[in-house]
């Protein structure tokens, strides 16, 4: 396949990048069907031992591609459904069947976060075995096609975040365990690397040990339902996605993603968040 919308780099760390820039990685089908063959392309790989997912320019991804040009023409080139039904297949098939398809590729994956990681970015971050993120990343959460938030940062904390409709920074969210670790933003891509080609020279080594862990914390995580409820949360969004177009829940703070919401209410919580910081 030839990538339009991503950049794919072999190797012992393998790199997929979303390379739409211009529209801060805005997630389109192309997109999506680009990465499921470079996941799979890396899966198969035996000169790869960890693959890293990054985005390039200003931010990591501001989600769904909702309408640019590109985008646009690529549903007029393809089709796009008419129908509900229509809609509901096409969404599970490019935004929620595909992300369980990476959380589960067989070797070690790290999501290399930095800038915005809206909605749709979310999915992709947290369908990788590891997150790393720059300081100034801020994370933007909601009921999503592949909603695993409350796996990610506790029940407790998705309902505080996502009632009120805020961002999280980088520091909240390591401290609730959506991410890893936290580096300055000059750091994240040295470090990210850094630890990727540590955990590659131990998947050369010991490649079935390291699938068979990667196997055993998936599957426990299955065991109390994780699958189950990413489908059945799928049935929820979907609905919930057909009630707010007919509210029309789109106003001049943001669009869909309400950003502009979401970053007055994080300035709100500022004099807490910052109590968060080591």
């Amino acid at each position: 396949m030839e990538y339009k919308h991503i950049i794919y780099r072999p190797g012992k760390v393998a790199r997929i990048i979303l390379n739409r820039p211009r529209y801060y990685n805005a997630q389109s089908r192309l997109m999506r069907e680009e990465m499921d063959d470079a996941f799979a392309r890396a899966a198969e790989d035996d000169e790869v031992g960890a693959i890293v997912l990054s985005g390039e320019g200003k931010h990591f991804s501001s989600g769904h591609d909702l309408g640019t040009p590109e985008e646009l023409a690529e549903r007029e080139e393809r089709g796009f459904p008419a129908t509900p039904y229509g809609r509901y297949l096409r969404n599970r098939a490019t935004c929620m069947e595909n992300s369980l398809r990476w959380r589960n590729v067989l070797k070690p994956t790290i999501a290399m976060v930095h800038g915005n990681c809206i909605f749709g970015g979310i999915i992709f971050a947290s369908a990788m075995d590891v997150i790393f993120a720059a300081e100034d990343a801020l994370f933007l959460p909601s009921l999503l096609q592949y909603f695993s938030v409350p796996w990610d940062i506790g029940p407790r904390r998705t309902k505080e975040i996502l009632f009120e409709h805020r961002f999280m920074t980088a520091w909240e969210a390591c401290r609730y365990g959506l991410v890893n670790r936290v580096f300055p933003a000059e750091k994240l891509e040295e470090e990210t690397l850094a630890y990727a080609g540590r955990v590659a020279d131990n998947y050369f080594t010991n490649p079935s040990g390291l699938r068979m862990v990667k196997f055993a914390v998936n599957h426990m995580q299955d065991a109390m339902g994780f699958t189950t409820e990413i489908e059945a949360a799928y049935e929820s969004q979907f609905l919930f996605l057909e009630f707010r177009d007919r509210e029309r829940l789109r106003d001049e703070k943001g669009g869909i993603a309400r950003a502009k919401i979401a970053q007055e209410n994080l300035e709100a919580n500022r004099p807490w968040l910052e109590s968060l910081r080591p």
